[in-house]
């Protein structure tokens, strides 16, 4: 689960400009409590580590500019995921390459207590799992990330440009198909 605040804590933070808190402090806080949520989604974008440390920095200085231009934001979560994901699609367009899950990564992370059958089967699963996530369709992997990410649906029909329904339809069909996957 996130350890995302609320909007509610965003817009206090953000208001918090009365009681003498700098601009700069109050998106200096936003930045700590958020900014392993936007790197993750980065990730999940397909852009390379590095890539997504200077991404996500980038979100938080769009934000302080545009609250330093005096603009409100009724919804802090969905601007920066939706800044983050403009951000990360372009980013991702000037990669030349992705390179697809490798199977052999995941068997570093098995305990070597197992035996190598148990080993075996464990990467298989992964391999059916990652590839059952990659068939998804992009609409249905994204909104499948930014709900891991606490996301409500209208913040991801926000973040993603669509409505809050085809967020919904999206999400069912993505875990109508991982379920098949897992049932297998």
């Amino acid at each position: 689960m996130s350890s995302f605040a609320s909007d509610e804590q965003f817009v206090g933070l953000i208001r918090q400009e009365q009681t003498g808190t700098s601009l700069q402090d109050q998106v200096s806080r936003l930045f700590e409590e958020a900014r392993d949520d936007v790197y993750r989604y980065l990730l999940t974008l397909g852009l390379y580590p590095p890539q997504a440390q200077e991404a996500a920095q980038e979100v938080f200085l769009r934000l302080y500019a545009t609250l330093r231009k005096g603009e409100e934001i009724q919804s802090p979560r969905a601007w920066i995921f939706r800044v983050a994901h403009n951000l990360g699609l372009k980013i991702r367009t000037r990669q030349h390459s992705e390179e697809p899950f490798d199977p052999e990564l995941s068997s570093h992370s098995i305990t070597q207590t197992g035996t190598p059958e148990s080993e075996l089967l464990e990467r298989e699963r992964m391999t059916r799992f990652h590839t059952a996530v990659e068939s998804l369709s992009q609409q249905q992997r994204r909104c499948l990330f930014l709900r891991m990410e606490g996301l409500r649906y209208p913040e991801i029909g926000s973040t993603l440009g669509i409505s809050a329904s085809a967020v919904g339809e999206f999400l069912r069909r993505a875990m109508l198909r991982l379920k098949k996957v897992r049932d297998e």
